[in-house]
C-alpha cells in the first residue's frame, strides 16, 4: 500500500455540515479519504472551518496544509464569500488562485468544483437569484482560471443530477445531506480512480449511523439556522433591497416591445 497525504481545505462543506454523526460532522472530505484508505495508507487532514471565506483559507488554512506536504488536496471555499458585503472580485481572486497555486508547485493533485446556482435551490425570488448568482457566476470563472492554470480534477455541481434534488440537502437547503456528501465523495473517488489513483467508490447508501428526524431539524433550526439567516439579513440585507430597486428600476425603463404594443391594443 502506497502513503497518501490527503489534505481538505475550505468551508463547512468540507467541514462534514449536513452529515452528522456522533460526535460531530464527517463530510465527503472524511468518506473520500476512509475509500482511499482501502487501498493505500492514508494521513488525512481535514482543515476545514464553517463559515470559512477565501482569506481565512489563504493565510490560516494553507500554512497548515503545507506543512502536511500532501499529495491530494482540495480547496472548496468561496460560497461565504458571496453571502457577505464584504464581497470583494479582485482580492477574492487573488487569495484562490494564490492557494490552489501554492498547493500546485507543491506537485500535489487539486480537487476543485465548479458551483452550481444556489438560489434555484434555495428558492429564491428572481430578483434576489440573479444578483446572488453574478457571484456564483464569477467563482466559478476564478475556478476556471485555476483548473486551466495549475490543472487537478474537479465536480461541476451544475451538472451534477443529484444537486437538484431535495434529498441531496440537509434542511438548510445549503449544506448537503448525508446522501450529497457521499455524491460528491463518490464523484471525486471516480476521477481519482480514473486518474491512476486506485480508490474505490464510496456507498452511496446512508450507513444508517443517524436517522434525521423532525426533532432534530427543528433543534437545528432554533440553535443554529434562526441565528445564521439573522446574521446574514443584516449584512445581506441593504444589498439586496439595492439589487432589487436596481432591477425594478431596469425593467421600467426596458422599451415596450411593438409586437407587444400590438397584442395588447388599445385600452
Amino acid at each position: 500500500m502506497s502513503y497518501v497525504r490527503f489534505a481538505a481545505l475550505g468551508d463547512s462543506t468540507t467541514a462534514g455540515v449536513g452529515d452528522p454523526v456522533p460526535g460531530g460532522w464527517r463530510g465527503w472530505a472524511r468518506l473520500l479519504a476512509d475509500a482511499l484508505g482501502e487501498t493505500h495508507d492514508v494521513s488525512f487532514c481535514n482543515l476545514a472551518v464553517s463559515g470559512a471565506i477565501t482569506g481565512d483559507v489563504r493565510h490560516k488554512q494553507l500554512p497548515e496544509a503545507l506543512r502536511h506536504q500532501p499529495d491530494v488536496a482540495s480547496v472548496i471555499v468561496g460560497v461565504n464569500d458571496t453571502m457577505r458585503s464584504t464581497w470583494d472580485r479582485p482580492r477574492i481572486r487573488t487569495e484562490l488562485l494564490e492557494t490552489v497555486e501554492s498547493l500546485h508547485d507543491l506537485g500535489t493533485t487539486l480537487l476543485t468544483v465548479r458551483y452550481h446556482d444556489h438560489g434555484r435551490v434555495f428558492g429564491l425570488p428572481g430578483v434576489l437569484r440573479r444578483p446572488l448568482y453574478s457571484r456564483i457566476d464569477f467563482l466559478n470563472d476564478v475556478y476556471d482560471e485555476a483548473f486551466e492554470r495549475f490543472g487537478g480534477l474537479r465536480v461541476d455541481l451544475a451538472e451534477t443530477p443529484e444537486v437538484w434534488m431535495r434529498e441531496f440537502w440537509s434542511v438548510d437547503r445549503l449544506h448537503p445531506s448525508e446522501l450529497g456528501h457521499r455524491a460528491l465523495a463518490r464523484a471525486f473517488a471516480l476521477q481519482l480512480d480514473e486518474g491512476g489513483m486506485e480508490c474505490p467508490l464510496p456507498t452511496i447508501v446512508r450507513d444508517g449511523g443517524y436517522e434525521p428526524n423532525w426533532r432534530s431539524d427543528l433543534t437545528w433550526m432554533v440553535t443554529e439556522g434562526v441565528p445564521w439567516f439573522g446574521r446574514r439579513a443584516r449584512d445581506l440585507g441593504p444589498w439586496a433591497a439595492r439589487m432589487a430597486v436596481t432591477e425594478a428600476r431596469g425593467l421600467a425603463r426596458r422599451p415596450v416591445p411593438v409586437h407587444a404594443e400590438l397584442v395588447g391594443g388599445p385600452r
